[in-house]
C-alpha cells in the first residue's frame, strides 16, 4: 500500500515534468531494461556531442538565484517574513524603458541578447503575498545589473533594482527569462521505483562548485531520498532514489527533502542531467520569492 501510494504521487510530479518541451523526445527505458549505472550512462551518453547539448551551450540558464537581498537583509523577523510570504507594498511609480531587449554578458567575452522584462513585471513577481501581515515597502526602481552563476559560468545581468524602505542597498531581480531548453536527446523512464525517481530541482551551487544541493522526494515511511552521481567530462549525471522502503500501511503524503551532493571536481560548464527524466535538472522552487526555470 505504501509502495503504490508513494508511486502515484511522485508519478505525477513527473508527468509535469517530462510533459514540458520534450515531446519529439525519444521513448526512455523501462526501469526493468537497465539499472540505475546503466542509464544514467545512456543518459550521459545520448546528449555527449548532440544537438540539444551544443542549443544548451548557447544559452542562458542561471543556477543562482533571479532575487539579490539588500545588505543586512533582513533587520528584524517582520521583514524575513514579508519576504517569505511575497508580501510587498508599492509606494512609487515604476519606469517604463524604451529598450526592447538586454545582453547577458559572461566573464570570457560571449553575450546572449535576450528580451527584457518590464520593472512592473519583476515586481509583479516579488510581490504576490496579497496578505494582511507585515510587508516590505519599495519607494524607487531602476535598471541596473547583478551577477548570476549560470550553466556557463559567472554572468553580468540585467536587472532591477528596487529600493526597499529601511534598507541602504537595494533589492535586484533579473530582468531577463532564461533560454528555452532544448528538446532532451533521450526520453524518460518509463516508470518509477524507489531505485529511480525524478529530482524536483536544484537547490544551490556552492561556491566551490563541487558541492550541489538538489531537492528530492520520498514518503513518510521510508529513510529518506538518497542521490548518486555519474561524472564526465562533459556531464553530471544525478540518479535519484527512495532508502529503506518498507511493505505495510502508510500515509500518501509526499515529502521533499534536500540532498547535499558532492563532485570529483567543479561543475563547470558541464550540464547538470537528471537520469530519470534525461533533461538538464531543473533550478528553482516554482513558488519561491526567487524562481528560476522549470
Amino acid at each position: 500500500m505504501r509502495y503504490v501510494k508513494l508511486l502515484v504521487t511522485l508519478g505525477l510530479v513527473a508527468a509535469a515534468a517530462v510533459g514540458c518541451g520534450d515531446d519529439r523526445a525519444p521513448a526512455g527505458n523501462s526501469v526493468r531494461d537497465v539499472d540505475t549505472a546503466e542509464r544514467a550512462r545512456q543518459v550521459a551518453t545520448a546528449w555527449e556531442g548532440s544537438e540539444a547539448a551544443r542549443v544548451w551551450r548557447q544559452g542562458y540558464y542561471p543556477l543562482g538565484d533571479a532575487v539579490q537581498l539588500p545588505d543586512g537583509a533582513f533587520h528584524n523577523d517582520a521583514d524575513k517574513r514579508a519576504y517569505a510570504t511575497q508580501n510587498f507594498q508599492l509606494r512609487t511609480h515604476l519606469p517604463d524603458t524604451a529598450k526592447k531587449q538586454a545582453k547577458v554578458r559572461w566573464r570570457d567575452g560571449d553575450s546572449l541578447t535576450l528580451p527584457l522584462t518590464s520593472a512592473r513585471a519583476a515586481y509583479d513577481k516579488l510581490d504576490r503575498g496579497e496578505n494582511p501581515g507585515p510587508a516590505l515597502t519599495v519607494t524607487g526602481a531602476r535598471l541596473g545589473s547583478m551577477t548570476v552563476l549560470t550553466s556557463r559560468g559567472k554572468a553580468t545581468v540585467p536587472a532591477w533594482l528596487f529600493t526597499v524602505k529601511g534598507y541602504d542597498t537595494p533589492l535586484k531581480r533579473v530582468a531577463v527569462t532564461p533560454s528555452k531548453r532544448p528538446p532532451s536527446p533521450i526520453g524518460a523512464v518509463q516508470q518509477e521505483t524507489d531505485e529511480l525517481v525524478p529530482l524536483s530541482g536544484l537547490k544551490t551551487v556552492a561556491q566551490d562548485g563541487r558541492t550541489l544541493t538538489v531537492l528530492a522526494k520520498h514518503g513518510a515511511c521510508d529513510d529518506g531520498p538518497a542521490v548518486d552521481v555519474l561524472e564526465t567530462g562533459k556531464s553530471v549525471v544525478l540518479s535519484a532514489s527512495i532508502r529503506g522502503t518498507s511493505d505495510g500501511p502508510c500515509t500518501s503524503q509526499s515529502l521533499t527533502e534536500k540532498v547535499t551532493v558532492k563532485l570529483r571536481r567543479p561543475v563547470g560548464e558541464r550540464i547538470l542531467l537528471d537520469a530519470f527524466t534525461g533533461r538538464p535538472v531543473p533550478y528553482g522552487e516554482p513558488y519561491s520569492a526567487s524562481p528560476s526555470w522549470r
